[in-house]
């Protein structure tokens, strides 16, 4: 394997990130996300909304060689995604942190980008004061919630439904702590 290393994203990176995103999701997602959902992509609009989070949040490039290969988001969680399904907050809500994107290129993937990926964020969010994290998973995708699973997160019961296409997607809540090391 050539080098494999983490970098925090650049404003230049964002076209990158955005074909990332929508490759990843129509190789990954093709069975749990309706075609609609491919179709009606932006690349415009998600360029800009990429480029407000490299400048607003902790986003972390997976590279291979030359190629950028995966990203990670991650950063302060708005209450709405750390509270319980009734509403109420749980006493850390201040110091936990939501790791709202983390894909890897399906070519690239079991050669650790994953794993590099979550660890330099987790140690970013611990420098920020976060004590833990949450990551919305689709329920039907056995693989990331494996590799959560992996680092030591665990579902904590919470789910949420959300419309995608038309389609319900139901999601569920992982969520750990962030003494996560990096593994060579």
């Amino acid at each position: 394997m050539a080098d494999a290393a983490v970098r925090p994203a650049q404003p230049d990176d964002v076209a990158e990130i955005a074909r990332i995103h929508l490759d990843t999701w129509r190789t990954a997602y093709a069975g749990i996300l309706p075609p609609s959902v491919f179709e009606s992509f932006d690349a415009e609009e998600a360029r800009r909304a990429w480029a407000d989070a490299v400048e607003h949040a902790h986003v972390f490039l997976a590279t291979e060689g030359t190629w950028v290969v995966g990203f990670v988001v991650a950063g302060s969680a708005p209450e709405q995604e750390v509270a319980d399904a009734d509403g109420s907050l749980p006493a850390d809500f201040e110091t936990t942190a939501l790791v709202s994107t983390l894909l890897v290129e399906p070519r690239w993937g079991r050669r650790g980008h994953g794993g590099r990926l979550i660890a330099t964020a987790a140690h970013a969010l611990r420098d920020q004061g976060a004590s833990r994290a949450v990551a919305w998973v689709p329920e039907a995708d056995r693989a990331t919630k494996s590799f959560y699973e992996r680092v030591g997160w665990a579902a904590d019961g919470t789910v949420r439904t959300l419309d995608a296409g038309g389609r319900p997607l139901r999601e569920i809540r992982m969520t750990g702590g962030l003494a996560l090391l990096l593994q060579h």
